[in-house]
């Protein structure tokens, strides 16, 4: 068996109680003994940032916001939303812009900044497609964060607020204001954060929540922060917007948001 890469590791492969401590009885690699591959293994990046986008078609986007302003109004308002995230982001490495439907790649491309990648989301409820995309991620990257394009009030202060805390904890969540989260993060798979949870629903959560501290996960959580999902919040943001652009025409680099 090639262990290329891998020299300097401790593995004892052929002590068995070793491979009894790393190996469960089905002979699947624990987590630990993965997170410890991960490090050691040369190609591996220490984050890697997932944002879930939408292609910007009219209906496709922001819907609980077009009940309201009609379809159109609420693509310009995802586009503005996207824009000034993608504009606090375009410095990071090891982005990935995880999109949906699959075939909008080209309507994607243009958010694409140096070094970065897109790729389209799986099927399934968003918890499956989450799921699926720390699954991805860790096969490039120590940790793995994901965003949603709902919060444009975070910034790249909290990306690195995010993966320090991964050093010492199993999870990380950036609470919303409306009782779900903005941010995810893990330095292993844990898919049992993603099942059994209503998505959008102001339980998602503490639902997450209960169900990391019933697998015994260290959890950490970051600062709350509001999503962009109805005309009330949208104003909110728009009046935000007027006073971070001024900020930005003038010279001034702070990151300040909404939460601060």
């Amino acid at each position: 068996m090639a262990l290329d890469g891998l020299a300097g590791v401790d593995l004892d492969l052929g002590s068995l109680t070793k491979k009894r401590r790393d190996y469960g009885a089905s002979g699947t690699a624990s987590k630990p003994f993965l997170i410890r591959l991960r490090a050691h293994h040369p190609q591996m990046h220490e984050c890697q940032l997932v944002v879930f986008v939408k292609a910007p078609r009219a209906g496709f986007v922001k819907t609980r916001l077009a009940e309201t302003v009609g379809t159109e109004t609420a693509l310009e308002a995802y586009l503005s939303l996207v824009e000034v995230l993608i504009g606090k982001l375009k410095d990071l490495p090891h982005v990935d812009l995880c999109f949906t439907p699959a075939d909008a790649l080209a309507e994607i491309k243009p958010w694409l900044q140096p070094g970065w990648t897109a790729t389209p989301q799986c099927d399934g409820d968003l918890g499956a497609r989450m799921q699926s995309a720390v699954e991805n991620g860790l096969n490039t990257a120590q940790r793995v964060v994901v965003i949603g394009s709902d919060c444009p009030y975070l910034d790249s202060r909290d990306i690195g607020e995010a993966k320090a805390a991964l050093e010492q904890h199993d999870l990380v969540l950036g609470p919303a204001t409306d009782g779900g989260y903005w941010l995810i993060g893990m330095k292993a798979p844990q898919p049992e954060v993603f099942r059994g949870i209503t998505w959008s629903s102001d339980s998602v959560l503490s639902d997450t929540l209960r169900i990391a501290r019933e697998n015994n996960l260290k959890i950490s959580e970051l600062r709350e922060l509001p999503d962009v999902d109805t005309v009330a919040d949208f104003i909110k943001f728009h009046e935000w917007h007027i006073l971070y652009r001024a900020k930005a025409d003038s010279g001034f680099h702070s990151e300040s948001s909404a939460g601060d």
